[in-house]
């Protein structure tokens, strides 16, 4: 099986920055727009999300991802800025369809949280490998397994595709059309998906007992081939983000309260 991952070492600074800083970069560009509760400020956090992007050459390799948010947000404008309770003011008609003023707002609120999420999470996952997040996990106190949980969730899919990939290529070899027309991809659906599901089953079993023979159940005190050196920047950088979302914090409930 080939194998695909979605992390590229391409040398830039942000392949070097510490998973911990990344996973505070996350928080605080989710929960500081959610605390202000601003339509800008979402667009700022998507806008430098794109820029972080952009710098560590990995936005090109983020649309895929942009591309298929669309879809979803298209389809949360038509329902919300068509069937939402709270609509009242038309906005505008498409011939007999009617968009709602109420609607729209909310669609463009909840999109701009789905962008700003996938955004900054493939920010992560694009560049970090998930071997170093697990292993920074687990020289924090976390538990070994869940650090392998979390590992796998970030190769799951990559290896999917390897797999699926695999199996087209070999089908294609025997004879079997997978291109084409609507109903002859449909046809060719069943025997693709068969395969890849049963290769996943037998990987995870053989990785679970690969596991258990490398003494992943063990009870010592575990070494670590290469530990990651945090630098000053990433202390620093941790820093701001943590005290931008209690800043964010104290003027949101300084608001309430007034």
């Amino acid at each position: 099986m080939r194998s695909i991952s979605l992390y590229r070492d391409n040398g830039t600074w942000l392949c070097r920055v510490h998973p911990f800083t990344k996973l505070a970069y996350i928080l605080a560009v989710i929960l500081v727009p959610l605390l202000l509760g601003s339509l800008w400020a979402y667009a700022a956090a998507i806008v430098l999300d794109i820029c972080i992007l952009i710098s560590g050459k990995s936005l090109r390799r983020a649309r895929a991802l942009i591309i298929f948010s669309f879809t979803i947000i298209v389809t949360i404008f038509l329902i919300r800025g068509l069937f939402d309770a709270d609509n009242i003011t038309p906005a505008f008609s498409l011939g007999p369809v009617v968009f709602y003023q109420e609607g729209l707002m909310k669609a463009l609120r909840t999109g701009a949280v789905i962008i700003n999420m996938l955004l900054s999470f493939s920010i992560l996952v694009l560049t970090s490998k998930p071997e170093d997040i697990a292993d920074e996990l687990e020289r924090h106190g976390f538990s070994p397994r869940l650090s392998y949980v979390i590992a796998s969730v970030f190769s799951i899919i990559p290896q999917m595709m390897g797999t699926m990939d695999t199996i087209t290529d070999a089908q294609r070899s025997r004879g079997m059309e997978t291109e084409g027309k609507l109903s002859q991809r449909m046809k060719a659906f069943i025997p693709l998906i068969t395969p890849v599901v049963t290769t996943s089953l037998i990987n995870t079993r053989e990785r679970a007992i690969a596991l258990e023979v490398r003494g992943f159940g063990s009870k010592g005190k575990r070494s670590y081939l290469s530990p990651w050196k945090k630098h000053r920047g990433d202390r620093a950088m941790t820093i701001v983000l943590l005290l931008s979302i209690a800043a964010a914090a104290a003027w949101r409930l300084a608001s309430w309260l007034s």
